[in-house]
């Protein structure tokens, strides 16, 4: 799978990376089936077949359960081989978010996350959205934080999980990236897309297949998905969350066929 420049970070992601939320979190998601978590063994496979596809990055966050830890102790031995992308905002428990952006939640979030995914560095680190973006950059100064962070060597990148066009587009403005969604469904983001592309930042993309509620108005609602999204030009990665082996396969085999007709 080629690799695609991050921003301006010197780093290059796979197209398609991988989504962990199911490793350590069943509880309070929108899927249409349920799931059990995996096993340990399953889930190093899973992993081991990513990389096989050419998969370099990993999507994760402290609200995703168990997620971090379990990665940790998955990538010993080869955490060099990835791209790991984290979050900072959104805590999980008892089947409820919780949210927080002030500085001294901030920076105890990214030292706990470099704790638990037992690395020296986090290559991507991103505010988790409450859907009010633009006040949580501004009052709190949480991008600040996270670019004190990365100076400090901690992160290689800084951006958002963004809810809204005026918070990508401000984190664009003070950070290396923005993670949006697109889809079939939804495509209300693009302008946060076209300004990334304009001035060399990156683009995560998430939610890229629904949620598992695509449209069946197309015969293959993934291949239109990738047709749509990498017809961007300001797409980085998408971010493809799955624990089914088949289905991350086809997924790379569609994006690829897209990739290449492009």
């Amino acid at each position: 799978m080629p690799l695609r420049p991050f921003a301006q970070t010197g780093m290059q992601v796979s197209p398609l990376g991988l989504g962990t939320v199911k490793f350590g979190r069943n509880q309070g998601v929108k899927y249409p089936q349920g799931f059990a978590l995996p096993s340990d063994q399953e889930a190093a496979n899973l992993l081991a077949l990513a990389q096989e596809l050419g998969i370099n990055l990993l999507d994760t966050a402290p609200a995703y359960g168990s997620s971090e830890e379990r990665l940790g102790q998955l990538l010993r031995g080869q955490r060099q081989r990835w791209l790991i992308c984290s979050k900072v905002g959104e805590e999980f428990s008892e089947g409820q978010s919780q949210y927080c952006y002030t500085p001294e939640h901030i920076r105890h979030s990214v030292e706990r996350s470099l704790q638990r995914l037992q690395t020296e560095v986090i290559d991507i680190m991103l505010l988790h959205s409450d859907g009010n973006d633009v006040a949580n950059i501004e009052r709190y100064g949480a991008l600040e934080v996270l670019n004190e962070l990365k100076q400090q060597g901690k992160l290689r990148a800084t951006g958002i999980s963004s809810k809204t066009v005026a918070g990508g587009l401000l984190a664009l403005q003070q950070s290396d990236c923005a993670m949006v969604t697109l889809n079939l469904n939804q495509q209300d983001e693009l302008a946060v897309i076209d300004y990334a592309a304009a001035h060399g930042k990156g683009i995560l993309i998430k939610k890229a297949l629904a949620s598992g509620h695509l449209s069946d108005a197309y015969n293959d609602p993934v291949q239109a998905s990738f047709e749509l999204i990498f017809a961007q030009p300001g797409v980085s990665s998408v971010i493809i969350g799955t624990l089914n082996p088949a289905h991350l396969r086809s997924n790379v085999s569609k994006a690829l066929t897209v990739l290449a007709a492009g």
